[in-house]
């Protein structure tokens, strides 16, 4: 079997890559990376390491794909600029070229190689407004949705795919929306099947990461080096909540997916680490804090930020239904982890955590 990762040398991609090669040595495994992200450079002797083969490549480039000679199986599209705050205050042209026009450029390659996609997408594809506007209540440490709503698909265990998709999501999650709009057109005109996961937020070692896109990371990186941080909007107060999945949770699932492909094509699936993985930044930096032993400060932001969402939980009933997969690791678990390989490689991360 041959597998293409692109935006392989990223943190899903490059794990993803990593756990394939492991388990399934007699695999031939592609990554292809334009090595945009700081950090994602220090992922290639890892993969060299394992036998997979690395290709300096760009998803918004057709030419770059013609350095994959071989036929491809599948082709697991985890490339994208992360950040959900892209193109707010600056040009969204990176952004629209890499997760519109790029995916597209995938599909065409899949098309031509007539290769099975796995298409990682996002919750941010659910709008903020309604999200915002859903009923919750307050705690001391976190916000949490109510068994009451007005809205469709969601309830005190989470978000489903039924929410509703009308509304503002941000230019991240409209780009990543339109991409999924693209694969059903693409399965009905060339025959190209297709699996999407909307995953939220993934973590763990080896993520580069930053306030709008890897905050597990962040939180864990500046109780280690003892920096500051920000509690920004609603109220300043921390108290906004996401459900974290480990890395190795997903690379689980997509096996699974991988392996029994024509049980799942042609579906959308909300993946993440559920209603038991959920957390408040404040809880967050509790956690943090006990691990390293650290204390830090912590400002009070009260200004809210376009696109911020008061709370995010994965409903994962409908993937649970159709497979065996749950999550195994649990917050405290994934965090520990982190906080090791930042105490690991203390001197080769420094500069870019």
């Amino acid at each position: 079997m041959h597998i293409l990762i692109t935006g392989g040398a990223g943190f899903v991609g490059s794990n993803l890559a990593l756990y394939v090669k492991q388990n399934y040595n007699n695999y031939e495994i592609t990554v292809l990376d334009n090595l945009k992200r700081r950090g994602s450079e220090l992922n290639i002797p890892r993969l060299k390491a394992a036998g997979i083969n690395f290709i300096h490549g760009d998803i918004r480039n057709s030419e770059d794909f013609e350095q994959i000679n071989n036929d491809v199986d599948y082709l697991i599209e985890a490339s994208a600029e992360p950040s959900v705050m892209a193109g707010v205050g600056s040009s969204p042209k990176y952004l629209i070229n890499t997760n519109l026009n790029g995916t597209i450029k995938c599909l065409y390659f899949a098309k031509e190689r007539k290769a099975k996609v796995i298409f990682l997408s996002t919750s941010r594809v659910y709008p903020v407004e309604p999200l915002n506007n859903c009923s919750y209540n307050e705690t001391e440490t976190r916000f949490t949705f109510t068994n009451h709503q007005s809205f469709p698909g969601i309830s005190a265990d989470g978000v489903s795919e039924q929410f509703p998709l009308d509304g503002y999501r941000t230019l991240y999650g409209t780009t990543k929306l339109a991409s999924e709009l693209m694969l059903p057109e693409f399965l009905q005109t060339y025959s190209v099947p297709y699996i999407i996961n909307r995953c939220g937020v993934l973590t763990g070692p080896w993520q580069m990461g930053k306030v709008d896109q890897g905050v597990a990371v962040l939180w864990m990186a500046a109780h280690f080096w003892k920096k500051q941080l920000s509690y920004i909007g609603f109220e300043g107060s921390g108290k906004q909540v996401r459900d974290i999945l480990h890395i190795h949770d997903l690379c689980l699932l997509l096996d699974e997916q991988i392996h029994h492909f024509d049980e799942f094509s042609g579906s959308i699936f909300n993946v993440g680490g559920g209603f038991q993985n959920a957390i408040s930044l404040k809880e967050l930096t509790s956690v943090c804090s006990d691990i390293t032993g650290n204390n830090i400060e912590i400002k009070e932001d009260k200004k809210q930020r376009e696109g911020d969402i008061r709370i995010y939980v994965t409903d994962n009933s409908k993937i649970y239904k159709n497979t065996s997969w749950r999550p195994v690791r649990s917050v405290r678990e994934t965090m520990q982890e982190i906080y090791e390989w930042i105490q690991q490689n203390e001197a080769q991360l420094k500069n870019i955590l």
